[in-house]
Protein backbone atom coordinates (compact mmCIF):
# COMPACT_ATOMS: atom_id res chain seq x y z
CA UNK A 1 0.00 0.00 0.00
CA UNK A 2 1.28 3.57 -0.80
CA UNK A 3 0.67 6.08 2.78
CA UNK A 4 1.42 9.55 2.93
CA UNK A 5 1.97 11.17 6.47
CA UNK A 6 1.58 14.82 6.88
CA UNK A 7 1.57 17.16 9.59
CA UNK A 8 0.02 20.71 9.21
CA UNK A 9 1.83 24.03 8.11
CA UNK A 10 0.38 26.23 11.05
CA UNK A 11 3.11 28.12 12.96
CA UNK A 12 2.58 29.93 16.18
CA UNK A 13 5.93 32.36 15.95
CA UNK A 14 5.88 33.23 19.62
CA UNK A 15 9.92 33.94 19.52
CA UNK A 16 11.00 34.51 15.88
CA UNK A 17 9.42 35.66 12.95
CA UNK A 18 7.54 32.31 11.16
CA UNK A 19 10.09 32.24 8.79
CA UNK A 20 13.10 31.72 11.11
CA UNK A 21 12.96 28.12 12.03
CA UNK A 22 10.80 24.75 10.24
CA UNK A 23 11.67 21.74 11.91
CA UNK A 24 10.30 18.36 10.91
CA UNK A 25 7.68 16.72 12.97
CA UNK A 26 9.46 13.75 14.53
CA UNK A 27 5.57 12.14 15.63
CA UNK A 28 5.05 11.27 11.42
CA UNK A 29 8.76 10.66 10.89
CA UNK A 30 8.75 7.64 14.31
CA UNK A 31 5.30 6.53 12.76
CA UNK A 32 6.25 6.22 9.21
CA UNK A 33 9.86 4.54 10.28
CA UNK A 34 7.34 1.94 12.48
CA UNK A 35 5.28 0.81 9.39
CA UNK A 36 5.83 -2.86 7.83
CA UNK A 37 8.09 -3.44 4.68
CA UNK A 38 6.24 -4.31 1.68
CA UNK A 39 4.37 -0.88 1.86
CA UNK A 40 5.66 2.79 0.47
CA UNK A 41 5.70 5.23 2.83
CA UNK A 42 6.31 8.97 2.45
CA UNK A 43 6.17 11.90 4.79
CA UNK A 44 5.05 15.48 4.03
CA UNK A 45 5.97 18.54 6.32
CA UNK A 46 3.43 21.43 5.65
CA UNK A 47 5.59 23.64 7.67
CA UNK A 48 7.79 23.79 3.92
CA UNK A 49 4.75 24.32 1.79
CA UNK A 50 3.41 27.03 3.62
CA UNK A 51 2.74 29.31 0.55
CA UNK A 52 1.71 27.09 -1.87
CA UNK A 53 -0.82 24.28 -0.10
CA UNK A 54 -3.29 23.47 -2.53
CA UNK A 55 -1.19 23.53 -5.87
CA UNK A 56 1.73 21.30 -4.10
CA UNK A 57 -0.50 18.71 -2.60
CA UNK A 58 -2.92 18.56 -5.89
CA UNK A 59 0.09 17.71 -7.45
CA UNK A 60 1.70 15.35 -4.70
CA UNK A 61 -1.31 13.40 -4.78
CA UNK A 62 -2.54 12.59 -8.07
CA UNK A 63 1.27 11.52 -9.00
CA UNK A 64 1.53 9.21 -5.95
CA UNK A 65 -2.09 8.48 -5.65
CA UNK A 66 -1.65 7.02 -1.76
CA UNK A 67 -4.42 4.77 -0.50
CA UNK A 68 -3.80 6.15 2.80
CA UNK A 69 -3.28 9.44 3.89
CA UNK A 70 -2.43 10.71 7.41
CA UNK A 71 -2.40 13.87 8.91
CA UNK A 72 -1.34 14.95 12.52
CA UNK A 73 -2.38 17.75 14.10
CA UNK A 74 -3.13 20.23 17.41
CA UNK A 75 -6.41 21.63 18.39
CA UNK A 76 -4.76 25.24 16.95
CA UNK A 77 -4.49 23.51 13.70
CA UNK A 78 -7.23 21.25 13.17
CA UNK A 79 -9.74 23.81 11.52
CA UNK A 80 -6.70 23.98 8.83
CA UNK A 81 -6.29 19.88 9.09
CA UNK A 82 -10.25 19.72 8.16
CA UNK A 83 -9.34 21.40 4.97
CA UNK A 84 -6.69 19.30 4.10
CA UNK A 85 -8.81 16.32 4.63
CA UNK A 86 -11.38 17.77 2.77
CA UNK A 87 -8.86 18.46 -0.72
CA UNK A 88 -7.98 15.54 -0.51
CA UNK A 89 -10.91 13.67 -0.85
CA UNK A 90 -11.69 16.13 -3.74
CA UNK A 91 -8.30 14.83 -5.61
CA UNK A 92 -8.61 11.29 -4.26
CA UNK A 93 -12.70 10.11 -3.03
CA UNK A 94 -11.26 6.54 -2.50
CA UNK A 95 -8.54 7.27 -0.16
CA UNK A 96 -8.33 6.57 3.34
CA UNK A 97 -8.30 9.19 6.22
CA UNK A 98 -6.70 8.64 9.31
CA UNK A 99 -6.27 11.84 11.96
CA UNK A 100 -4.06 11.61 14.65
CA UNK A 101 -2.12 13.78 17.07
CA UNK A 102 -3.34 15.71 20.17
CA UNK A 103 -6.55 17.41 19.16
CA UNK A 104 -7.35 13.56 17.52
CA UNK A 105 -6.37 12.27 21.03
CA UNK A 106 -7.66 14.52 23.39
CA UNK A 107 -11.05 15.36 20.94
CA UNK A 108 -12.21 11.94 19.11
CA UNK A 109 -15.93 11.80 21.01
CA UNK A 110 -16.17 15.22 19.78
CA UNK A 111 -14.57 14.60 16.22
CA UNK A 112 -16.58 11.52 15.55
CA UNK A 113 -20.45 13.53 15.96
CA UNK A 114 -19.43 16.19 13.97
CA UNK A 115 -19.96 17.06 10.57
CA UNK A 116 -16.12 16.70 9.50
CA UNK A 117 -16.26 13.26 10.28
CA UNK A 118 -18.16 12.35 7.06
CA UNK A 119 -14.33 12.69 5.59
CA UNK A 120 -12.69 10.94 8.03
CA UNK A 121 -12.42 7.15 7.98
CA UNK A 122 -10.32 6.92 10.89
CA UNK A 123 -8.76 8.14 14.17
CA UNK A 124 -5.83 7.14 16.24
CA UNK A 125 -5.17 8.34 19.59
CA UNK A 126 -2.04 8.68 21.80
CA UNK A 127 1.45 7.49 20.26
CA UNK A 128 0.54 6.41 16.65
CA UNK A 129 3.52 3.91 15.84
CA UNK A 130 1.86 0.35 16.50
CA UNK A 131 -1.76 1.41 16.16
CA UNK A 132 -0.83 3.03 12.53
CA UNK A 133 1.44 -0.20 11.58
CA UNK A 134 -1.86 -2.44 12.23
CA UNK A 135 -4.26 -0.34 10.40
CA UNK A 136 -2.09 -0.68 7.66
CA UNK A 137 -2.11 -4.19 7.67
CA UNK A 138 -5.34 -4.13 8.45
CA UNK A 139 -6.42 -2.21 5.18
CA UNK A 140 -4.32 -5.16 3.19
CA UNK A 141 -5.96 -7.89 4.45
CA UNK A 142 -3.93 -8.85 7.11
CA UNK A 143 -5.27 -7.56 11.15
CA UNK A 144 -8.80 -6.84 12.25
CA UNK A 145 -9.65 -2.91 12.89
CA UNK A 146 -11.82 -4.09 16.00
CA UNK A 147 -8.25 -5.82 17.24
CA UNK A 148 -6.67 -2.57 17.21
CA UNK A 149 -6.04 -0.79 20.41
CA UNK A 150 -6.42 3.11 20.22
CA UNK A 151 -7.88 3.25 16.74
CA UNK A 152 -11.45 4.66 16.16
CA UNK A 153 -13.01 3.55 13.07
CA UNK A 154 -16.33 3.57 11.61
CA UNK A 155 -19.05 0.70 11.45
CA UNK A 156 -22.83 1.79 9.48
CA UNK A 157 -21.46 5.37 9.43
CA UNK A 158 -20.57 5.89 13.30
CA UNK A 159 -17.05 5.59 14.92
CA UNK A 160 -16.64 3.25 17.07
CA UNK A 161 -13.51 3.43 19.68
CA UNK A 162 -11.74 0.48 20.12
CA UNK A 163 -10.05 0.59 23.94
CA UNK A 164 -6.97 3.17 24.56
CA UNK A 165 -3.65 0.50 24.25
CA UNK A 166 -0.99 -0.12 26.84
CA UNK A 167 2.07 2.80 26.11
CA UNK A 168 4.28 1.40 23.99
CA UNK A 169 8.49 0.13 24.62
CA UNK A 170 10.17 2.15 23.44
CA UNK A 171 13.27 -0.17 23.25
CA UNK A 172 11.09 -1.66 20.10
CA UNK A 173 10.40 1.21 17.76
CA UNK A 174 12.11 1.34 15.02
CA UNK A 175 14.15 4.46 14.04
CA UNK A 176 12.28 7.50 12.22
CA UNK A 177 12.51 8.54 8.78
CA UNK A 178 14.82 10.95 7.81
CA UNK A 179 15.37 9.74 3.90
CA UNK A 180 14.33 10.64 0.56
CA UNK A 181 10.63 9.14 1.64
CA UNK A 182 10.54 12.62 3.31
CA UNK A 183 9.09 15.09 0.52
CA UNK A 184 9.94 18.26 1.97
CA UNK A 185 13.42 19.66 2.90
CA UNK A 186 15.10 22.61 3.84
CA UNK A 187 14.81 22.32 7.33
CA UNK A 188 16.39 25.21 9.38
CA UNK A 189 17.02 27.39 12.33
CA UNK A 190 18.20 30.84 10.97
CA UNK A 191 20.69 29.96 8.94
CA UNK A 192 21.35 26.13 9.78
CA UNK A 193 19.97 23.27 9.39
CA UNK A 194 18.54 21.43 12.18
CA UNK A 195 16.66 18.01 12.89
CA UNK A 196 14.19 16.60 15.35
CA UNK A 197 15.16 13.17 17.79
CA UNK A 198 13.68 12.35 21.40
CA UNK A 199 15.46 10.36 24.31
CA UNK A 200 12.04 9.90 26.40
CA UNK A 201 8.30 10.27 26.68
CA UNK A 202 6.36 11.65 28.89
CA UNK A 203 6.60 13.71 32.05
CA UNK A 204 5.75 13.34 35.89
CA UNK A 205 5.17 16.86 36.51
CA UNK A 206 1.35 17.79 37.75
CA UNK A 207 1.34 21.40 35.54
CA UNK A 208 -2.75 21.60 35.47
CA UNK A 209 -2.26 23.96 31.96
CA UNK A 210 -0.47 20.50 30.20
CA UNK A 211 -2.52 18.17 28.00
CA UNK A 212 0.61 15.70 27.45
CA UNK A 213 -0.79 13.43 30.35
CA UNK A 214 -3.89 12.72 27.75
CA UNK A 215 -1.10 11.00 25.06
CA UNK A 216 1.36 9.37 27.49
CA UNK A 217 -0.68 9.35 30.94
CA UNK A 218 1.41 10.57 34.23
CA UNK A 219 5.01 8.56 33.22
CA UNK A 220 8.08 8.58 31.89
CA UNK A 221 9.88 6.19 29.38
CA UNK A 222 13.05 6.18 28.07
CA UNK A 223 15.27 5.14 25.00
CA UNK A 224 18.16 2.85 25.36
CA UNK A 225 21.10 4.64 25.39
CA UNK A 226 22.49 2.85 22.15
CA UNK A 227 19.25 4.20 20.23
CA UNK A 228 19.51 7.83 21.38
CA UNK A 229 23.28 7.59 19.87
CA UNK A 230 21.87 5.53 16.68
CA UNK A 231 19.60 8.56 15.85
CA UNK A 232 22.36 11.34 16.64
CA UNK A 233 24.72 9.29 14.27
CA UNK A 234 22.36 9.57 11.78
CA UNK A 235 21.15 12.73 11.96
CA UNK A 236 25.14 14.22 12.24
CA UNK A 237 26.56 11.35 9.78
CA UNK A 238 23.65 11.05 7.36
CA UNK A 239 22.04 13.91 7.70
CA UNK A 240 25.26 16.38 7.78
CA UNK A 241 23.07 18.07 10.53
CA UNK A 242 25.14 19.93 13.30
CA UNK A 243 21.64 21.14 15.14
CA UNK A 244 19.21 18.99 16.88
CA UNK A 245 16.04 19.48 18.88
CA UNK A 246 15.58 16.51 21.38
CA UNK A 247 11.68 16.90 21.99
CA UNK A 248 11.92 14.88 25.27
CA UNK A 249 8.72 16.93 27.01
CA UNK A 250 11.41 17.11 29.86
CA UNK A 251 15.05 15.60 29.34
CA UNK A 252 15.76 16.04 32.88
CA UNK A 253 13.56 13.74 34.85
CA UNK A 254 16.22 11.47 35.62
CA UNK A 255 19.45 13.35 36.02
CA UNK A 256 21.42 10.07 36.36
CA UNK A 257 19.98 9.02 33.09
CA UNK A 258 21.31 12.21 31.70
CA UNK A 259 24.59 12.04 32.86
CA UNK A 260 25.13 9.01 31.69
CA UNK A 261 23.40 9.98 27.77
CA UNK A 262 25.72 13.01 28.05
CA UNK A 263 28.56 11.07 28.68
CA UNK A 264 27.90 8.33 25.81
CA UNK A 265 27.46 11.78 23.65
CA UNK A 266 30.73 13.34 25.14
CA UNK A 267 32.84 9.88 24.12
CA UNK A 268 31.24 10.10 20.52
CA UNK A 269 33.50 13.33 20.35
CA UNK A 270 31.07 15.22 17.84
CA UNK A 271 32.56 18.54 16.80
CA UNK A 272 30.70 21.47 16.79
CA UNK A 273 27.22 19.90 17.53
CA UNK A 274 24.13 22.35 18.96
CA UNK A 275 21.26 20.40 21.31
CA UNK A 276 18.44 22.28 22.01
CA UNK A 277 16.27 20.56 24.74
CA UNK A 278 13.51 21.23 26.88
CA UNK A 279 13.93 21.13 31.12
CA UNK A 280 12.31 21.66 34.30
CA UNK A 281 13.95 24.35 36.69
CA UNK A 282 13.69 22.30 39.62
CA UNK A 283 15.75 19.33 38.45
CA UNK A 284 18.25 21.92 36.80
CA UNK A 285 18.83 24.08 40.12
CA UNK A 286 19.45 20.56 42.05
CA UNK A 287 21.83 19.32 39.74
CA UNK A 288 25.70 21.33 39.08
CA UNK A 289 26.96 18.05 37.40
CA UNK A 290 24.19 17.24 34.98
CA UNK A 291 24.25 21.15 33.67
CA UNK A 292 27.70 20.20 33.50
CA UNK A 293 27.75 17.36 31.45
CA UNK A 294 25.05 18.70 29.22
CA UNK A 295 27.24 21.70 28.26
CA UNK A 296 30.06 19.49 27.67
CA UNK A 297 27.95 17.17 25.18
CA UNK A 298 26.44 19.97 23.02
CA UNK A 299 23.15 21.13 24.59
CA UNK A 300 23.76 24.94 23.97
CA UNK A 301 20.27 25.81 24.38
CA UNK A 302 17.47 24.94 27.33
CA UNK A 303 13.93 25.98 27.48
CA UNK A 304 13.20 26.76 30.94
CA UNK A 305 9.25 26.64 32.17
CA UNK A 306 9.59 29.28 34.70
CA UNK A 307 5.62 30.11 34.16
CA UNK A 308 5.19 33.16 36.50
CA UNK A 309 6.77 34.80 39.18
CA UNK A 310 3.79 34.86 41.56
CA UNK A 311 3.61 31.98 44.58
CA UNK A 312 -0.37 31.63 43.96
CA UNK A 313 -0.41 31.55 40.16
CA UNK A 314 2.22 28.76 40.29
CA UNK A 315 -0.05 26.98 42.57
CA UNK A 316 -2.87 27.19 40.35
CA UNK A 317 -0.59 26.40 37.61
CA UNK A 318 0.34 23.03 39.12
CA UNK A 319 3.60 24.16 40.01
CA UNK A 320 4.92 24.95 43.07
CA UNK A 321 7.28 27.85 44.35
CA UNK A 322 9.65 27.89 42.15
CA UNK A 323 11.01 31.60 41.72
CA UNK A 324 14.35 30.58 43.55
CA UNK A 325 15.10 27.64 41.80
CA UNK A 326 14.48 29.28 38.72
CA UNK A 327 17.07 31.90 39.53
CA UNK A 328 19.55 28.74 40.39
CA UNK A 329 18.99 26.88 37.08
CA UNK A 330 19.37 29.98 34.99
CA UNK A 331 22.95 30.61 36.86
CA UNK A 332 24.10 27.61 36.49
CA UNK A 333 23.14 27.19 32.83
CA UNK A 334 25.24 30.79 32.30
CA UNK A 335 27.78 29.21 33.96
CA UNK A 336 28.58 25.96 31.73
CA UNK A 337 27.80 28.38 28.77
CA UNK A 338 23.67 27.21 28.07
CA UNK A 339 21.38 29.84 26.31
CA UNK A 340 18.07 29.73 28.35
CA UNK A 341 14.46 30.53 26.64
CA UNK A 342 12.70 31.63 29.41
CA UNK A 343 8.81 30.54 29.55
CA UNK A 344 6.30 32.74 30.97
CA UNK A 345 2.84 32.20 31.26
CA UNK A 346 0.45 35.35 31.57
CA UNK A 347 -3.45 35.86 32.24
CA UNK A 348 -3.98 33.60 35.34
CA UNK A 349 -7.05 34.51 36.93
CA UNK A 350 -6.45 37.02 39.34
CA UNK A 351 -4.09 39.46 37.24
CA UNK A 352 -3.71 42.62 36.57
CA UNK A 353 -1.59 45.17 35.36
CA UNK A 354 0.16 45.24 37.99
CA UNK A 355 1.12 41.39 37.44
CA UNK A 356 2.08 41.63 34.19
CA UNK A 357 4.78 44.38 34.66
CA UNK A 358 6.33 42.06 37.57
CA UNK A 359 6.52 38.98 35.20
CA UNK A 360 8.23 41.00 33.00
CA UNK A 361 11.04 42.87 35.28
CA UNK A 362 11.59 39.46 36.75
CA UNK A 363 12.44 37.82 33.75
CA UNK A 364 14.85 40.31 32.36
CA UNK A 365 16.24 40.43 36.31
CA UNK A 366 17.11 36.80 36.12
CA UNK A 367 19.29 36.83 32.65
CA UNK A 368 16.94 34.69 30.18
CA UNK A 369 18.73 34.88 26.89
CA UNK A 370 15.46 35.35 25.22
CA UNK A 371 11.93 35.07 26.17
CA UNK A 372 9.18 32.85 24.72
CA UNK A 373 5.91 34.13 26.74
CA UNK A 374 2.71 33.03 25.76
CA UNK A 375 -1.16 33.84 27.04
CA UNK A 376 -2.42 31.31 29.83
CA UNK A 377 -4.37 28.61 27.34
CA UNK A 378 -7.47 26.48 27.93
CA UNK A 379 -6.15 22.90 26.09
CA UNK A 380 -9.14 20.94 26.15
CA UNK A 381 -9.36 18.60 28.49
CA UNK A 382 -6.90 19.87 30.78
CA UNK A 383 -7.65 21.07 34.61
CA UNK A 384 -6.61 24.58 34.24
CA UNK A 385 -9.59 24.41 31.54
CA UNK A 386 -12.13 23.36 33.68
CA UNK A 387 -11.11 25.72 36.41
CA UNK A 388 -11.60 28.27 34.19
CA UNK A 389 -14.51 27.53 32.72
CA UNK A 390 -16.32 26.82 36.59
CA UNK A 391 -14.98 30.90 36.86
CA UNK A 392 -16.78 32.39 34.14
CA UNK A 393 -12.95 33.34 32.52
CA UNK A 394 -12.86 31.77 29.11
CA UNK A 395 -13.99 33.81 26.79
CA UNK A 396 -13.30 32.24 23.32
CA UNK A 397 -14.77 28.07 24.56
CA UNK A 398 -14.16 26.11 20.66
CA UNK A 399 -12.26 28.19 18.57
CA UNK A 400 -9.37 26.45 18.59
CA UNK A 401 -7.55 28.62 15.59
CA UNK A 402 -6.48 30.46 18.68
CA UNK A 403 -5.22 28.21 20.81
CA UNK A 404 -1.44 28.40 20.27
CA UNK A 405 -0.30 30.78 23.49
CA UNK A 406 -0.21 33.66 21.17
CA UNK A 407 -3.95 34.80 21.59
CA UNK A 408 -6.15 36.01 24.84
CA UNK A 409 -8.64 33.26 24.77
CA UNK A 410 -9.68 34.27 28.66
CA UNK A 411 -10.09 37.13 30.58
CA UNK A 412 -8.89 37.81 34.10
CA UNK A 413 -10.75 39.30 37.51
CA UNK A 414 -9.19 42.61 36.51
CA UNK A 415 -8.77 43.14 32.86
CA UNK A 416 -11.44 41.68 29.65
CA UNK A 417 -9.52 39.84 27.12
CA UNK A 418 -8.56 42.84 24.80
CA UNK A 419 -7.31 44.37 27.38
CA UNK A 420 -4.94 41.63 28.62
CA UNK A 421 -3.79 40.73 25.29
CA UNK A 422 -3.13 44.35 24.57
CA UNK A 423 -0.93 44.26 27.77
CA UNK A 424 0.69 41.72 27.30
CA UNK A 425 1.80 43.02 23.81
CA UNK A 426 3.23 46.50 25.26
CA UNK A 427 4.61 45.62 28.39
CA UNK A 428 6.66 43.00 26.77
CA UNK A 429 7.88 46.29 24.47
CA UNK A 430 8.23 48.34 26.98
CA UNK A 431 9.98 46.05 29.59
CA UNK A 432 11.90 43.84 27.51
CA UNK A 433 12.52 45.80 24.68
CA UNK A 434 14.60 45.05 21.89
CA UNK A 435 16.64 41.47 21.97
CA UNK A 436 20.22 41.93 22.77
CA UNK A 437 21.81 38.92 22.17
CA UNK A 438 24.22 37.37 25.07
CA UNK A 439 27.48 36.31 25.05
CA UNK A 440 25.40 32.41 24.51
CA UNK A 441 23.70 33.68 21.39
CA UNK A 442 26.23 35.63 19.57
CA UNK A 443 28.47 32.36 19.90
CA UNK A 444 26.26 30.60 18.27
CA UNK A 445 24.99 32.85 15.77
CA UNK A 446 27.91 34.12 14.39
CA UNK A 447 26.64 34.38 10.80
CA UNK A 448 22.91 35.48 11.77
CA UNK A 449 23.78 37.95 14.91
CA UNK A 450 25.48 40.36 13.11
CA UNK A 451 22.91 40.60 10.33
CA UNK A 452 20.54 41.08 13.35
CA UNK A 453 22.97 43.90 15.31
CA UNK A 454 23.44 45.86 12.29
CA UNK A 455 20.78 45.00 9.82
CA UNK A 456 17.56 44.44 10.78
CA UNK A 457 17.68 45.53 13.93
CA UNK A 458 18.60 49.27 12.80
CA UNK A 459 16.00 48.84 9.99
CA UNK A 460 13.53 47.76 12.42
CA UNK A 461 14.09 50.88 15.50
CA UNK A 462 13.85 53.11 12.15
CA UNK A 463 10.82 51.39 10.52
CA UNK A 464 9.07 50.99 14.35
CA UNK A 465 9.97 54.50 15.35
CA UNK A 466 8.10 56.04 12.41
CA UNK A 467 4.87 53.88 12.73
CA UNK A 468 4.99 55.07 16.81
CA UNK A 469 4.61 58.41 15.80
CA UNK A 470 2.10 58.16 13.36
CA UNK A 471 0.00 55.88 14.73
CA UNK A 472 0.95 55.64 18.43
CA UNK A 473 1.16 52.50 20.51
CA UNK A 474 -2.58 51.48 19.71
CA UNK A 475 -2.17 52.09 16.41
CA UNK A 476 1.06 50.28 16.30
CA UNK A 477 -0.41 46.85 18.30
CA UNK A 478 -3.39 47.17 16.09
CA UNK A 479 -1.26 46.75 12.99
CA UNK A 480 1.19 43.59 14.92
CA UNK A 481 -2.16 42.12 16.02
CA UNK A 482 -3.77 42.20 12.36
CA UNK A 483 -0.09 40.88 10.82
CA UNK A 484 0.09 37.99 13.34
CA UNK A 485 -3.73 37.16 12.92
CA UNK A 486 -3.23 36.46 9.07
CA UNK A 487 -0.23 34.43 9.85
CA UNK A 488 -1.79 31.17 9.60
CA UNK A 489 -4.68 32.20 7.07
CA UNK A 490 -3.85 30.48 3.53
CA UNK A 491 -5.95 31.38 0.97
CA UNK A 492 -5.44 29.09 -1.59
CA UNK A 493 -7.64 26.65 0.33
CA UNK A 494 -10.55 29.25 1.14
CA UNK A 495 -13.53 27.72 -0.18
CA UNK A 496 -12.53 24.39 -0.10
Amino acid sequence: MKIILMSMPDVAPVIMHESAFHMPNGGIASVAGNIDEGHKVFIIDLIRKRGKLKKYLTKTMLKIRPDIVGLSSMSWQYETCVKLIKLIKQLLPDVKIVIGGYHATLMHEEIGASPESAFIDFMIRGEGEEACRRLVNALDGKDRLEDIASLSYKSNGHFIHNQKGELLDLSRLKPPIRDKRRLTWGYHIMNSKIEVMETSRGCTRTCNYCSIRHMYGRNFRAYPIERVLENLDDIYYNRKTRWAFVSDDNLVLDPERVIEICDAIIARQYKNLHLVVQADCISMSRNETMVSKMSQAGIRSVFLGIENVSKKNLVTAGKGNIVDASRKAIELCHKYGIMVVGGLIFGFPDDDEKDIIENYQFLKSIGSDTAYCQILTPYPKTGMRQDLLDQGLVTNPDDYRWYNGMWANVKTIHLDADRLQYLFWYHRQKVLGWWEPSERARSQGALWIPIWLYAFKPLAKFFIGRSLKKYGWEGRYQRVIKRQAAVNVFKDLEGV
